[in-house]
């Protein structure tokens, strides 16, 4: 089975950065979209940003430019680079992924989106 870790979460005071890693484990053929959801407290989930198997991005209009997502394809990562960071910004981050495609064993299949367990980002000073 597919999952998906998060890393790279913490504590930042404001205007600082950080970065968020995501790694898809499992025999992998194929993932269409990646990317970035958030939570804070007493508000719904969000998207952050996305990004397709080829590159093309896709971000909060909130964000004001403040925030870019890569991926590598080939190591099944997808990054997202948090600059200028605001205390509005604090939330649980949730990778996700749409349109996997996977072998468990020799069976091939597809789930239609994966989550990672969500990892905490605070901007506090």
């Amino acid at each position: 089975q597919v999952q998906l870790v998060e890393s790279g979460g913490g504590l930042v005071q404001p205007g600082g950065s950080l970065r968020l890693s995501c790694a898809a484990s499992g025999t992998i053929l194929g993932m269409n979209v990646m990317g970035w959801y958030r939570q804070a407290p007493s508000k719904e989930r969000e998207l952050v940003a996305s990004i397709t198997s080829s590159g093309d991005t896709n971000y909060a209009d909130s964000l004001e430019g403040r925030f870019t997502i890569s991926r590598d394809n080939a190591k099944n990562t997808v990054d997202l680079q948090m600059n200028s960071l605001k205390p509005e910004d604090t939330a649980v981050y949730y990778c996700y992924a749409d349109g996997v495609d996977a072998l468990d064993g020799s069976i091939f299949y597809r789930d239609d989106t994966l989550w990672g367990q969500g990892t905490q980002v605070t901007v506090s000073s």
